[in-house]
């Protein structure tokens, strides 16, 4: 028997074992594993430019000022653009 039929074989026997729920998560696991997408953005780095000080100070300021003002809805952003999520999504759909 070959090395890759004794594995799928284990495989298989260790599937047959788990109840739905813990099947469920398996087979999300291996979707997300084998999705290369998701790879790229699991071993994505976190940044790979360093903060600067004026990207710094700007931060601050926003921090600042959400102590003293209620933070922006995004729907509400959006209609003072003029546009909407529904655009937005088409928009990444087709790239």
């Amino acid at each position: 028997m070959a090395p890759v039929d004794e594995k799928q074989q284990q495989a298989h026997h260790l599937l047959d074992q788990l109840d739905a729920g813990q099947l469920a998560a398996v087979v999300h696991l291996l979707q997300v594993m084998t999705d290369p997408v998701a790879r790229a953005i699991a071993n994505a780095p976190l940044e790979d430019e360093p903060i600067s000080a004026e990207e710094i100070k700007a931060l601050d300021e926003a921090r600042e000022w959400l102590k003293h003002n209620e933070p922006i809805p995004h729907e509400r952003v959006l209609a003072e653009l003029g546009i909407t999520q529904e655009e937005i999504d088409r928009c990444n759909k087709a790239r």
